[in-house]
């Protein structure tokens, strides 16, 4: 009898700030975003990229919180004018916005010693209606769910606080297990290994990331699945084939 499929969680991305798409200001979120949702056990399936317009984050919100497990945002949740995606996820959502109390209480100890809570800083304690709010430690202001929907801080750093407070509380499948190994040698001249390989191991899926440094081509390897020994039996046959070839592996990559 053949075994059921393993369920795969997944998750969508979506980055919100006209800084972001003008280049003044570079994305660290992408990459610590899905490096929790890995250990989480939820594949971060796709990234997207909108500026501060309201029918750009509507039209984004529905398409990806509608396709997958889990949306996470990131940007626009600030005390300024142009801070504008709880609004437009309200919108997405077709609720309406309103002050948590939590919030509020949560921006009031902040701030009082800081000058005390005025109009600009209480927009941060908008949400859509009915959401639960996203413990922040760092600046008082609380990242917030709606649903499947997590409306996050752009700064990388609150961020991360506001991850660590939503570790273990997602539901999702078995961590994603990755190992590397690197070789001098062009990407292209061993793509068919590549392939052959990935094939022989169903259930893992192989990266290749090429590079050039120190005047000559190489590239690393890079399994992942959330099965640690299909992992490990398919680094230990793609280095027995690389050497085998002729050429050096470097354990962990190069």
């Amino acid at each position: 009898m053949a075994m059921a499929s393993e369920r795969i969680w997944t998750a969508a991305l979506l980055v919100i700030g006209d800084e972001i798409l003008s280049g003044r200001t570079q994305d660290k979120n992408i990459a610590q975003i899905a490096q929790w949702l890995n250990v989480q056990g939820i594949r971060l399936g796709e990234v997207r990229v909108v500026g501060d317009r309201e029918e750009a984050i509507v039209e984004a919100v529905n398409a990806l919180r509608g396709r997958n497990d889990y949306l996470f945002t990131t940007g626009g949740i600030g005390p300024t004018h142009d801070d504008i995606t709880v609004d437009a996820i309200a919108v997405a959502l077709d609720v309406g916005v309103v002050h948590h109390p939590r919030a509020m209480e949560a921006l009031e100890a902040y701030y009082a010693t800081r000058g005390g809570l005025n109009d600009a800083r209480a927009r941060m304690a908008r949400v859509p209606a009915g959401a639960d709010l996203i413990e922040n430690r760092l600046s008082g202001a609380p990242g917030i769910r709606w649903g499947n929907v997590f409306i996050m801080a752009g700064v990388p750093h609150i961020t991360a606080g506001m991850l660590d407070a939503l570790t273990g509380t997602l539901e999702g499948g078995r961590p994603v297990v990755s190992r590397t190994i690197g070789c001098w040698v062009a990407e292209s001249e061993v793509a068919d290994l590549l392939r052959v390989t990935e094939k022989a191991h169903a259930g893992v899926a192989i990266g290749s990331y090429p590079f050039f440094r120190e005047g000559r081509v190489g590239a690393n390897f890079v399994a992942r699945s959330p099965d640690e020994a299909l992992v490990d039996a398919c680094i230990a046959d793609l280095s027995r084939e690389l050497e085998a070839s002729g050429r050096q592996v470097v354990a962990d990559g190069i």
